[in-house]
Order: structure tokens, then C-alpha cells, then sequence
């Protein structure tokens, strides 16, 4: 049980340190979750619509297009309409959001890569097995 309040403990300051940032940039904690997605979507190459935003934050359409709205007069996200479907809409996290994210997140990435450094390949991977069954056991909802 250690390992899981310590990894409690973890969630808790690495909420802080998200509300830090949202606080300082005159952001809600959900512009912050909603740019973490838009961000990782844009790391895997892959393009993230309004529906598909407001699915991974758990918000309906009114919420979702308020966020965006909301996102986008902060010169955050843009949308992006499709060059063959020209329906389909698309969010896009600008560029000026990513610098934003990295001044503040970049200290704490740099530390803990640095920290995993000092992990082996084989410790690594039991490290990533652990955390992927976490994040498993957290998207299961409960009956």
C-alpha cells in the first residue's frame, strides 16, 4: 500500500503544479487537461475534433464548445476546418501554448528524466507496466 499513497501522494502535487500553471495564466484546470490532450494528440500525430476533445474530458457539447471558444480567444488552440471534408473541424494546439507549457512543465519533465536515467531498461519497463495498469485500473468505471 506504500506504493499506492505515494503514487496519491504524486497526483496530488502534480495537480498543484497543473493549478499553478492555470492560475498563473489566468486558466481553468480544465483549459489545462484540455491542452495536455491536444498536446498529445499533436506528439502522435493525430488530429483531435471538438467531439473527440470533449469525450476524453468527460464534458458535453455546450462545454466543449465553450472550452474551445474559451481556448481559442486566448490564442491557444485554433480550429482548423478539413481541406476534403470541409465539415469535419478540427482543434489545434498553437505553438504559443506549447512554449507556454514548456516554460513552466519543462523543469519538472527535465527532473524526472533525469531521475529515469538512473532506472535500467529492465526497471523502466516494469516502471511503464506499472503506471499503464494504473491509468487501466482508472479508466475501468465502477458498477
Amino acid at each position: 500500500m506504500e506504493i499506492v499513497h505515494l503514487l496519491r501522494a504524486v497526483t496530488v502535487d502534480l495537480g498543484r503544479h497543473s493549478a499553478r500553471f492555470a492560475q498563473h495564466n489566468g486558466m481553468h484546470p480544465t483549459d489545462v487537461r484540455a491542452l495536455i490532450v491536444l498536446m498529445d494528440a499533436y506528439r502522435a500525430g493525430t488530429e483531435t475534433t471538438a467531439g473527440q476533445l470533449g469525450a476524453a474530458l468527460a464534458l458535453n457539447s455546450a462545454g466543449t464548445t465553450a472550452l474551445v471558444d474559451r481556448l481559442e480567444r486566448a490564442g491557444h488552440v485554433r480550429r482548423v476546418r478539413d481541406q476534403r471534408d470541409r465539415r469535419k473541424v478540427t482543434i489545434e494546439v498553437d505553438e504559443r501554448a506549447i512554449t507556454l507549457g514548456r516554460q513552466h512543465f519543462g523543469p519538472l519533465i527535465d527532473r524526472a528524466v533525469a531521475l529515469l536515467h538512473r532506472y535500467d531498461e529492465r526497471e523502466r519497463a516494469a516502471i511503464r507496466d506499472f503506471l499503464t495498469g494504473v491509468r487501466e485500473a482508472a479508466a475501468q468505471e465502477d458498477d
